[in-house]
């Protein structure tokens, strides 16, 4: 049986992963305005760790695994309540970030020509909407998305929970060669990343996630042992190097090389570590359990949700050279609006779809 205690270093790092997306998408907006030695100083240094947007969804990836797959391995967990509820969690907070997308998508203009060539503000965002693009974003059937470019990060979420079972089955029938399995796990996200197959990119690192979680109470037992001072301080600074090795190494490495191939695999590894540090290092447990990331993690999927329509409608108001405008405002209402679309959005959704799981749970067993 898992463990029923809450961690909440975790809800930590989901919202400054959150957070880190936002400031990552921000960083798209600038760099075609920034000197290129500047921009390439900011990519290739440590400080890509604050704005690593792609990396920090593999945080979010790996934390799924894990807690998604936790409440089944306790007294109680019926499938018959997991798929309703899942699946309104995870599609009515879309729902809502897709129509919130439209309208400004509706109210602001959008012209790709006053855009810098080539740039994510000119390729990855919709200038309108139609009946069969709104759809499609709305039920994740996509692998790209322009109304929420943030929604391809959701379908893989969704292939996860509905293959949840499969999951759970290898990472309990392998507990026993647990680290065996997390080894091979690390080992095939790297080769999804040589070979360019996304889904052996993604699910390895869900699976290190429900790894975790049906060796939980090992984990932290393992975790909170006393060690040499400087032990959780080198296994962060080495999993942050991991999450970010592709940008590290990018004057030896080039992007599109076997090398450098291999370092952008290496993000899913560094995003496992991240969790395990967040668990066992007590400043870091600390500092994630504080009263701002703790806020950030209650909202951090309104925010992911939101913060990219928001700061499109921004830049293509006031033109993407005023970028630190769109920053200085963009920013703040993403906040925002996280909080009142969780409490209006996410929060009913979920009150719902926890409702929606207890009744099929209920109509099912009498049929």
């Amino acid at each position: 049986m898992a463990s029923s205690q809450r961690i909440s270093s975790l809800d930590g790092v989901r919202g400054s992963a959150a957070l880190i997306v936002l400031v990552y998408h921000c960083s798209l907006i600038a760099m075609p305005h920034l000197d290129g030695g500047l921009a390439t100083w900011l990519t290739q240094s440590p400080g890509k760790v604050v704005f690593a947007g792609t990396e920090a969804v593999l945080v979010f990836f790996v934390l799924s695994g894990l807690v998604v797959t936790l409440p089944v391995l306790r007294d109680g967990f019926r499938w018959l309540r997991y798929y309703p509820t899942r699946l309104l969690r995870l599609y009515l907070p879309v729902w809502g970030s897709v129509v919130f997308a439209a309208i400004l998508i509706a109210l602001v203009p959008r012209d790709p020509s006053t855009m810098p060539d080539d740039s994510w503000m000119q390729k990855a965002q919709a200038t309108g909407v139609t009946p069969s693009s709104f759809l499609q974003e709305s039920f994740l059937l996509l692998r790209s998305y322009d109304i929420n470019n943030v929604l391809w990060s959701l379908r893989w979420e969704l292939i996860f929970s509905l293959a949840l079972p499969l999951f759970v089955g290898v990472a309990v029938l392998l507990r026993r060669h647990a680290i065996v399995a997390a080894i091979v796990a690390c080992l095939l996200t790297v080769a999804g990343r040589v070979i360019d197959v996304p889904a052996l990119v993604y699910l390895p690192v869900f699976m290190l996630g429900a790894l975790m979680a049906v060796r939980i109470d090992d984990l932290l037992a393992w975790a909170r042992r006393r060690r040499h001072a400087a032990f959780w301080p080198s296994v962060t600074v080495l999993a942050l190097t991991l999450l970010i090795a592709s940008w590290l190494a990018r004057p030896i490495a080039a992007p599109g090389s076997i090398a450098g191939r291999v370092c952008w695999g290496l993000a899913g590894v560094g995003a496992a570590l991240i969790i395990v540090a967040a668990m066992g290092w007590p400043a870091f447990r600390g500092a994630l359990e504080g009263r701002t990331p703790q806020w950030l993690g209650r909202v951090s999927y309104s925010l992911y949700l939101v913060h990219v329509p928001i700061l499109a409608t921004l830049t293509y108001l006031w033109g993407s050279a005023n970028w630190p405008w769109v920053m200085a405002v963009g920013i703040p209402a993403s906040l925002i609006m996280a909080e009142l679309f969780h409490r209006f959005v996410e929060a009913p959704a979920h009150r719902l779809a926890k409702a929606a799981g207890a009744s099929s749970t209920r109509l099912l067993s009498r049929v």
